[in-house]
Formats: structure tokens, sequence, C-alpha cells
């Protein structure tokens, strides 16, 4: 016997539809995004032109050379740690908050240095602090 095998339909599929569908995301994406250029940043730090305070009698002063060590009124600390900072700072203001803090930082003393002694400061709660700067020699 003899079986007659049915013709099958070729299976297709129409992609059609989906490449319309691409070409217009990728239309929607090209208008919706801005093409930036990304630049470096160039920076100019600005020089303190104010007149001089008047030296206060008792005040803390933080020195920060350019290898990130600490010197709280001329006394080098052990460590860089901020526990380390925050004791020898309370050590010199016995507890006063309320005494002007100022930070000399070398200029090419590492950023973080810096931050470390503003945040000793903040968490014991100093609210005068300022940071020394040098004025630009003046040109003739």
């Amino acid at each position: 016997m003899k079986f007659r095998r049915q013709s099958r339909e070729e299976l297709s599929v129409n992609l059609t539809p989906l490449i319309d569908v691409v070409f217009l995301l990728l239309i929607f994406f090209m208008v919706s995004t801005t093409f930036t250029r990304e630049t470096q940043l160039s920076v100019d730090l600005p020089e303190a032109s104010g007149l001089a305070r008047d030296e206060v009698d008792q005040q803390v002063e933080i020195l920060i050379d350019e290898s990130g060590q600490y010197r709280v009124n001329g006394r080098p600390l052990v460590d860089q740690r901020l526990r380390t900072l925050q004791a020898a700072i309370y050590e010199i203001s016995n507890g006063d908050t309320t005494l002007p803090l100022v930070i000399s930082a070398d200029a090419q003393a590492a950023h973080q240095s810096v931050v470390r002694a503003m945040d000793a400061a903040g968490q014991m709660g100093f609210s005068r602090l300022s940071i020394a700067s040098i004025q630009p020699p003046r040109e003739p």
C-alpha cells in the first residue's frame, strides 16, 4: 500500500514589521540622544585677597604637610587616623568647641587629608573653621 504524503506548506516568518519597529526605535534613540563631548575641567583655584586677621590668643591650628602628616599646634601626631586627630584637637582645646580652628595645608597635600581634618572638627562641633591661605605676590 502506498501512502501519499501530504504536502506541507512552507512556514515563513514575515520580518517586515520587525524591521520597521527596529528602524523606528533606532530613529527614536538617535533623535532623543544628546551628543556631548566630554572634556576635562580646568580648575583655577582662587587666591585670597582679603586682609589678614588679627592673631587670636588661643586657637587650634592643624598643619598638614605634603605627605598628609598632621600637626596640631605644632605637635606631630602618631598616625593619620581620624580618632587620633580628634584626640589631639580635644587635648589642645580642652573640649572648648568655640575656639577658632585653622587648617593650614601644603599646596601638594592630598585633598583627603584636608577633608579628614574638616570632618574631625565638624564631628567634634567646631563651628569657627577657617582655611589658611597666602596672598599672591604683587606684580610691579
